[in-house]
């Protein structure tokens, strides 16, 4: 079982704690990680590129010249691929790129995801990140305290404040701990997690 230190928002150490190896110490599988930030990816796409075949381009519908005798090339229409303003070949056209992911492939990928954290030494454990008032000065002083240039930052469901007060630095994203993904935790730098968040990590994906 690995055990992690726990800091407070002045950076300083207050304890330790233990880590459910059923989450955070598992074989960490890079098939399933490359599936769900693939599945991530496409599901952001918004998919509506379109485009005009030649059935939907305005005019075209005079042959422009006769079949034969001219010494062209047949042509039956000035709305054919090859002609100035006609349609397009195979024209794009709005539709979902999106695609499902089995449960427990995806619950695989995020504890394969959590574990590569841990075993990198970027999982970062604080005690508690609760603030009075959404200000992004207090949040600025605990990321600096505790030396978080870029990170990914998992909060307890209700901390308003916090995820508000963030919004304001670009280096760093919040999230409540039923939104978190394989992408955000793979792309920052640092896992930044509260106490309460990874108890209640530990309580659903035990």
């Amino acid at each position: 079982m690995a055990e992690v230190k726990v800091f407070d928002k002045a950076g300083k150490e207050v304890g330790s704690l233990n880590l459910n190896d059923n989450i955070f110490g598992v074989e960490v599988n890079t098939h399933v990680m490359h599936q769900a930030v693939l599945q991530y990816l496409a599901n952001q796409r918004q998919g509506t590129q379109s485009a005009l075949t030649r059935a939907e381009v305005r005019g075209g519908g005079r042959k422009p010249w006769r079949q034969k005798g001219t010494g062209r090339a047949r042509q039956g229409s000035t709305r054919s691929p090859q002609w100035t303003g006609g349609g397009v070949v195979f024209a794009p056209k709005p539709r979902s790129y999106s695609f499902k992911l089995n449960k427990k492939v995806k619950r695989l990928a995020l504890k394969s995801a959590l574990t590569t954290k841990v075993n990198e030494n970027k999982l970062v454990v604080i005690d508690s990140l609760a603030l009075d008032e959404a200000k992004t000065k207090e949040v600025a002083s605990i990321l600096k305290n505790n030396n978080i240039a870029k990170g990914y930052i998992v909060v307890e469901e209700g901390n308003n404040a916090f995820t508000i007060a963030s919004k304001n630095i670009p280096t760093v994203k919040s999230a409540y701990v039923n939104t978190i993904n394989v992408y955000d935790i793979l792309k920052y730098d640092s896992l930044v997690i509260s106490k309460d968040a990874i108890e209640k990590i530990q309580e659903v994906y035990a």
